[in-house]
């Protein structure tokens, strides 16, 4: 039997790596989108890609082919209040996150196979967040995206959701970029495990997952509450 096939962004690093090499262990083939090599354990090909120059990914992705699944989980914050936003920064956080996923998905979706699925990672700030306007609009973004798709793609038994994670434990925490509204832990005491996340989306992902569509599943350890 052929190993199912995931293409992962942001696998170098963070819940995109959690993600890739969970599917690994799992016996996935993974191609992995990201700038630096990512140090991972499995049948792993490795595309060299800057997700910020999404004029270059059809290219990156062209010889792509038999695919399962599409984890987009590339990102980063930079996170500012009113007064003192950042030029650039709402920009530069709309083409990783947005422009990148609706460019690599647009491109893939016909290499998708039928019951396939399609994972954006949001974050649970898509509803609003003081003090990180730019990066709650970029996250809010790929949810009306997902249900598009979502829609789109029910013919072919393909799923599209969205996983959202409050504050997780990776170097996007502790990103300088992100210093004027630093972390607060989550109501359950400690910070989302980026493992965590890799589960519930290897549940979407999996035989389980095939009822759910066009939804947007929160991990936040009660930071929504």
């Amino acid at each position: 039997m052929t190993a199912p096939h995931a293409l992962v962004t942001g696998c170098s690093s963070g819940i995109g790596r959690a993600v890739a090499q969970a599917l690994l262990d799992d016996g996935w083939r993974v191609t992995g989108l990201s700038r630096r090599r990512p140090d991972l354990a499995g049948d792993l090909t490795w595309l060299p890609a800057d997700l910020s120059r999404t004029e270059q990914l059809r290219a990156v992705v062209e010889g792509v082919d038999d695919l399962t699944a599409v984890v987009h989980a590339a990102g980063f914050q930079r996170a500012q209040p009113l007064g003192r936003l950042e030029d650039g920064a709402l920009r530069e956080m709309l083409a990783v996150h947005v422009e990148a996923a609706a460019t690599l998905v647009d491109a893939l979706s016909g290499r998708i196979a039928e019951g396939g699925r399609v994972v954006l990672v949001g974050s649970r700030t898509a509803t609003g967040a003081a003090g990180k306007s730019q990066y709650a609009a970029t996250k809010a973004a790929l949810v009306g995206m997902a249900r598009s798709w979502a829609m789109e793609l029910a013919p072919r038994r393909i799923t599209v959701n969205v996983v959202a994670p409050g504050p997780t434990d990776t170097p996007m925490l502790h990103d300088p970029g992100r210093a004027a509204v630093p972390p607060a832990v989550p109501p359950l005491g400690e910070l989302v495990d980026p493992a965590d996340v890799a589960a519930l989306t290897g549940f979407l992902l999996g035989p389980h997952g095939r009822s759910i569509t066009g939804q947007v599943l929160t991990v936040c350890g009660g930071a929504s509450l």
